[in-house]
């Protein structure tokens, strides 16, 4: 078996020390011209302003206007003070304004709550809360109007302080909605998922993936995004595997840099999307596939030594050096038995404990020791969601006071999925957390808005929401990718001919059957009908028939999803196997008749995961890997128009022995047996493997 080459930061590691913000001496209050140099570290946006001019919107408090520079009077004192004055350096602007916010203020602005329209606007106007996650799903238009209703709630409290929106991914269509996504997609250009970004191999198409949806979230007044996941899959089962970039460290590091610099720019600045990139250390050694979110699957365990140095740090080093705004630690807590030794001795959580037995937001020898002094991190820590009050790894006989002291102590500085910051203005009464400890915190989260120039100008307009939203030629490019996506796996030949293409000359005679295989029967009905209506509007050459009797051809596209076990709450493991009898309703019985009865078929498989095939795989004649994957890019694989160029981005296991036996810290490529599956045609479905036409 070939062995690939790894990507190891273990020797090549950044040391830094945490980076503090540049502060100035300066009076709040009057209006002051900026001291020399005051340009230096200025977004761009403060750079335009300086040359003579600068867009600001106030809705509800007064437009203060010096000459031809206009200046938002953002706490109505009739002066433009120091926060409000967009051509002072971002530090001096942050400094001003924590003198003047009051502890209530503070604790609330540490949490971000899920959206809710009604609760969330009394968490602004009432509670000082500014950061929400937004999980719906509206049109940009619609995203627009409520971003602005939202900051005009921010710019009529006491400092008009304005609202930072944040959303998981949204421009991929999420069939099985598992955790962190988005609950549908498809609003904005929509895009293959993670998976199929990855197939395509292309990482100058994926920073300009970043740039088109960058667009498209500020249009509709989106500023911050929890994504994208840096997690390399080393465990087939896990829940989370279509969130990845796969399972090698080095296309899933040139992935998130390309990510980061697509969203982000260079440095932060009004157009930009300020990234939390997820989840440290690498939320890939799932055993069993178990995820944190639950009791059972609450470790990250590191059997094989340098496991973590070797693949799982490699692409957090790279979303630090591109810049990466904030990374979110996983619920996991890392576990000294069974894991290998992993971390130099001086990272030791102590003599005899290698890791400190904590979930990471808690963790200070991973955050402040691995994250920030030896990986050089200098953005801020945001939580994932509930880690106070819920997924308590290692804490769970800590009050909430106690836990936010222990996670601000360790270096978490935004509290994900609180709404109520009564706690954590407990434990500063309690003096288990410094005014100074808010203010440190605090301190990136500001620069960050500051930098994103919501404080000069939040508003958006609907209308080129809309019409950003809905651009035919950001569609183009991700109807390209899907293109690029897709993953010629076999290709069987019948007296010479290869199934694939289907050549014009041979489509006047295709008779094609469609069917779709779902879970649900329901749902297959439907995405087959679906699928019926696409494949005619995209080649109107091919007929369609209803009966698989009348068929000489035929697509079927299997959409499975992971089965559990009977009662998943008692920690049944995540099933990768296409079993009818396990509930992913894939009917296997009815592939097999229709392999059997139609004399050529081509075998579509949504890879999600990568799924045990091999009870369907050998009948079919052909077969394709799909990654949430439009019918319109599949037609033109099939039809030729594109020659499939994807490459699988992890490795199929063999069968159930070989998920079984695989070590949950290594990628495919690197197990010490014979773990990839190999089809019908011989062809083993690695890493990297995927057939062209002209193969």
């Amino acid at each position: 078996m070939s062995k690939r080459r790894t990507t190891s930061c273990r020797k090549a590691v950044a040391t830094a020390a945490v980076a503090v913000p540049l502060t100035f001496a300066v009076a709040a209050g009057a209006f002051a011209a900026p001291p020399d140099g005051a340009g230096d570290g200025r977004s761009a946006h403060a750079a335009a302003g300086a040359q003579g001019h600068t867009e600001v919107e106030g809705r509800l408090k007064p437009i203060l206007e010096r000459g031809k520079l206009e200046f938002r009077d953002l706490n109505a004192n009739g002066k433009i003070d120091v926060y409000e004055d967009w051509r002072r350096p971002t530090a001096q602007r942050v400094e001003d304004l924590l003198a003047r916010m009051n502890v209530d203020e503070k604790t609330a602005m540490m949490l971000i709550s899920t959206f809710n329209a009604d609760r969330s606007k009394a968490e602004v106007t009432d509670g000082g809360q500014r950061h929400f996650i937004v999980r719906d799903d509206p049109e940009p238009g619609d995203l627009a109007t409520r971003n602005n209703e939202f900051q005009e709630l921010g710019e009529a409290s006491r400092l008009g302080i304005p609202v930072v929106m944040t959303s998981n991914p949204r421009n991929h269509v999420n069939l099985n909605r598992t955790f962190g996504h988005a609950e549908a997609g498809g609003q904005l250009s929509t895009w293959p998922n993670e998976l199929g970004l990855a197939a395509a191999r292309d990482p100058e198409m994926v920073e300009d993936f970043a740039e088109t949806a960058a667009n498209e979230w500020r249009a509709a007044g989106m500023h911050k995004l929890y994504g994208y996941m840096a997690d390399l899959l080393t465990e087939p089962r896990w829940t989370r595997t279509d969130g990845t970039f796969g399972e090698d460290p080095e296309v899933v590091s040139d992935y998130i840099s390309a990510i980061i610099t697509g969203f982000q720019g260079e440095e932060l600045s009004e157009s930009s999307v300020a990234q939390t990139t997820k989840h440290f250390a690498g939320g890939g050694p799932r055993v069993e596939g178990t995820d944190p979110h639950h009791e059972w699957g609450s470790t990250n365990e590191y059997p094989t030594e340098g496991s973590l140095y070797d693949y799982h740090l490699p692409p957090f080093e790279a979303a630090v050096e591109a810049g990466t705004s904030s990374i979110m630690p996983y619920y996991a807590k890392p576990v000294n038995e069974p894991s290998a030794d992993q971390l130099p001795e001086h990272l030791w959580y102590s003599a005899d404990q290698q890791f400190e037995e904590v979930a990471f937001a808690y963790n200070e020898p991973m955050l402040q020791g691995l994250l920030r002094d030896e990986l050089g991190f200098e953005g801020y820590v945001n939580s994932d969601t509930g880690i106070i009050s819920d997924r308590i790894w290692g804490v769970e006989d800590l009050t909430e006071p106690e836990r936010y002291a222990k996670a601000i102590d360790a270096g978490t500085n935004l509290f994900s999925g609180g709404s109520d910051p009564a706690p954590l203005r407990e434990a500063v009464d309690a003096g288990l957390v410094t005014e100074d400890g808010l203010d440190e915190s605090l301190t990136y989260t500001l620069t960050e808005m500051f930098e994103l120039g919501l404080f000069d100008d939040p508003y958006v307009d609907p209308e080129h929401a809309q019409q950003t939203g809905d651009d035919p030629a950001s569609q183009a490019k991700a109807d390209e990718a899907h293109r690029k996506s897709v993953v010629l796996l076999r290709n069987d030949e019948r007296d010479g001919t290869p199934t694939l293409p289907v050549t014009d000359s041979q489509a006047e005679d295709v008779q094609l059957y469609l069917e779709v295989f779902q879970e649900d029967e329901e749902e297959s009905a439907a995405a087959t009908a679906g699928l019926a209506e696409s494949i005619r509007l995209a080649d109107p050459s091919i007929t369609i028939v209803d009966d698989p009797a009348e068929a000489t051809h035929a697509y079927l596209w299997v959409i499975p999803s992971l089965s559990w076990g009977e009662d998943d709450t008692a920690g049944d493991p995540p099933s990768i196997v296409l079993r009818k009898d396990q509930d992913t309703g894939i009917d296997h019985e009815r592939i097999l008749a229709l392999q059997e009865q139609v004399e050529t078929t081509i075998l579509g498989v949504n890879f999600t995961n990568p799924w045990l095939v091999d009870e369907i795989e050998p009948g079919a004649d052909a077969v394709l890997a799909t990654f949430n994957t439009t019918p319109d890019a599949v037609v033109d694989v099939i039809r030729g128009r594109y020659d499939p160029t994807g490459q699988l981005p992890f490795t199929v296991p063999a069968d159930v022995e070989a998920v079984d036996r695989n070590a949950s810290d290594l990628p495919g490529y690197a197990e010490d047996f014979d773990y990839a599956y190999s089809d019908a045609a011989g062809n083993e479905w690695g890493l990297d493997f995927g057939l062209s036409y002209q193969d």
